[in-house]
């Protein structure tokens, strides 16, 4: 299973509870974690522990942050958020598919299926919360001049097939779009996705792949009261929690507060208590420098 972030030292934390949860729910065979990062993060040698210990295979990506200097940034959203366009860039030219995870998510069941969906020719598999707010499809569409899109989608959980993506997305036409909406773009990242390629992205169930942990009551309205905690534990693979507020942060009281806190403190504490130190330097496979391409 390859998985990929791109994080900051902000989020490290946040990304090793993310792999523990899928460690502890899935059962590949594998994990090859891939992080983009605009500098060697200053933790790399926590990560590099946390990955020994539990047999996953940390590799690093180096790129530079010039390639989306004029991109529009915030507090929320950094350089790193635009990695995930241009990832099949900076990825192992072998690999030909890998699954995104924004560091604010849990995955508290089985994600293998999610991983096996076939996507055929399809460039992307996301789901789309539009059902949960007041922003229609037919609004984003129009303000990203994408009508032939199916749906708004979120990107903070985004199965790529990087074959298909390698043969049509074009660097250029992200950086041209950056250009043409810059004073349009709401959410960055997530806007240039689905303006751009929103019409070939699959659909995926988002009660089970991309749970908004802030709609509850919105979830058990939409499903007449069926998805409710219990089945949200029994059947959700993803429980994301989007927005302003985190569960790592003191004053979050969301129904899923606790069950976050368990994994941190899970992932970390394991690290502690049985003496895992981190390494000197990392271990054979060297970072992947792609900030001179």
């Amino acid at each position: 299973m390859n998985l990929l972030f791109a994080i900051n030292d902000s989020f490290v934390d946040q990304m090793l509870t993310v792999v523990y949860s899928i460690l502890e729910n899935s059962q590949p065979a594998q994990i090859t974690m891939y992080v983009i990062q605009d500098q060697e993060l200053a933790q790399t040698e926590k990560i590099a522990a946390f990955c020994r210990f539990y047999d996953v295979d940390y590799q690093p990506v180096l790129v530079s942050d010039e390639e989306f200097a004029d991109a529009k940034i915030t507090d929320r959203y950094p350089h790193t958020i635009y990695y995930r366009l241009l990832a099949q860039k900076y990825l192992p030219q072998e690999l030909d598919k890998i699954l995104y995870l924004d560091a604010d998510l849990l995955c508290i069941n089985d994600i293998t299926p999610l991983y096996s969906t076939d996507l055929g020719d399809y460039l992307y598999a996301a789901c789309s919360h539009s059902r949960l707010t007041n922003v229609t499809d037919v609004v984003n569409k129009v303000r990203l001049g994408n009508e032939d899109a199916e749906a708004y989608y979120n990107s903070g959980v985004l199965l790529m097939n990087l074959s298909a993506i390698r043969a049509q997305v074009e660097p250029q036409d992200i950086f041209d779009f950056i250009t043409k909406n810059k004073f349009n773009l709401l959410l960055p990242d997530q806007d240039i996705l689905n303006g751009l390629y929103g019409h070939q992205i699959l659909a995926l169930p988002d009660e089970l792949w991309n749970f908004d942990a802030r709609k509850n009551r919105t979830y058990e309205m939409l499903s007449m009261g069926q998805w409710d905690l219990n089945w949200v534990m029994d059947h959700t693979g993803i429980l994301h929690f989007c927005g302003r507020d985190k569960p790592w942060r003191s004053g979050y009281f969301g129904r899923y507060s606790a069950l976050y806190k368990h994994y941190q403190h899970r992932a970390l504490r394991n690290l502690t208590e049985r003496n895992v130190q981190p390494a000197a330097q990392l271990d054979p496979t060297p970072a992947v420098d792609h900030g001179q391409s």
